[in-house]
């Protein structure tokens, strides 16, 4: 329980910490930088080494991980950019429900079981994700530009292909000895990825380092990866209940960060929003356990 709880709690945090490093005006793209290369730091050494070698290079799924670090990135921004300008309570909603691509492709992929309860989970997860990114009135008269409207729908359908490809890679290559060197090794891409665009915009004068990004890239970045440790550890002491295990997960994510965001920044939220919300968490039970 307590494993499931650290894994709600730190996967919420990155999402607020989002809120924070817009209100400080601290370069995002530069602190998710830096938070990938913490991850890396913090996983070789919380495991004892660095898994990118000569031996996991040539693994089959050593390509899968390289593709992986690139959509982290890409989906971390888009995360950091939904929270900062759609809310949190938006954000967690989108990247939560996302469950319902990987569902869909695993229907046509291992051939698993629909039942009329899961397709109703996915009609109500696509109304609530309308609902839960419906613009007030005050959007509506044009005070924000339409782009910021597509963010959510964006990272609903990152968040749900990033999804999928771990789920494939999951049940292609991975097992319990070698799924930390692949986590690891995604990260690294990622850290790698973006370094170089970082660099090449400090180069060409087209980025301003921030060195307030490297301490905002530590405070998320231990914490994602042990956000990730923590469900990781969970899913392996709960295996026979890792059904229910990730709703119950998701369902925790969205309420946390919902209610956090409007304790901690006040967050304005439509009767549309809420309702959303609600039916975010309806959606993700009906999917897990119809």
């Amino acid at each position: 329980m307590l494993l499931l709880i650290g894994s709600i709690i730190l996967t919420s945090y990155l999402t607020l910490s989002f809120k924070i490093t817009g209100r400080l005006n601290i370069n995002t793209f530069q602190a998710i930088v830096f938070n990938y290369i913490s991850c890396i730091i913090t996983g070789s050494l919380f495991n004892g080494y660095f898994p990118v070698n000569n031996v996991n290079i040539q693994q089959p799924w050593f390509p899968w991980a390289l593709l992986m670090g690139g959509m982290f990135i890409v989906i971390f921004n888009i995360v950091a950019f939904t929270t900062q300008q759609s809310g949190v309570a938006v954000a967690s909603v989108a990247n939560k429900l996302s469950l319902v691509i990987p569902f869909v492709f695993s229907i046509y992929l291992y051939n698993e079981p629909v039942t009329l309860l899961k397709i109703l989970g996915i009609i109500v997860a696509l109304l609530a994700v309308y609902l839960t990114v419906k613009p007030t009135e005050k959007i509506n008269r044009g005070h924000r530009k339409t782009w910021v409207l597509v963010l959510p729908i964006l990272l609903f359908a990152g968040s749900g292909l990033l999804d999928t490809l771990i789920k494939y890679t999951e049940q292609r290559f991975l097992n319990e000895h070698n799924s930390n060197d692949f986590l690891i090794t995604a990260f690294t891409s990622a850290g790698v990825i973006g370094t170089f665009i970082l660099l090449t915009g400090i180069v060409t004068r087209r980025r301003r380092f921030d060195y307030r990004a490297v301490l905002a890239g530590v405070a998320i970045g231990i914490p994602n990866y042990f956000s990730i440790w923590c469900l990781v550890m969970a899913l392996k002491k709960y295996a026979g209940n890792s059904s229910a295990l990730i709703p119950i997960n998701n369902m925790g994510i969205v309420l946390f960060s919902a209610v956090a965001a409007w304790i901690l920044f006040r967050e304005k939220l439509s009767l549309y929003n809420w309702c959303g919300i609600l039916l975010s968490l309806a959606a993700i039970a009906l999917i897990a356990f119809g």
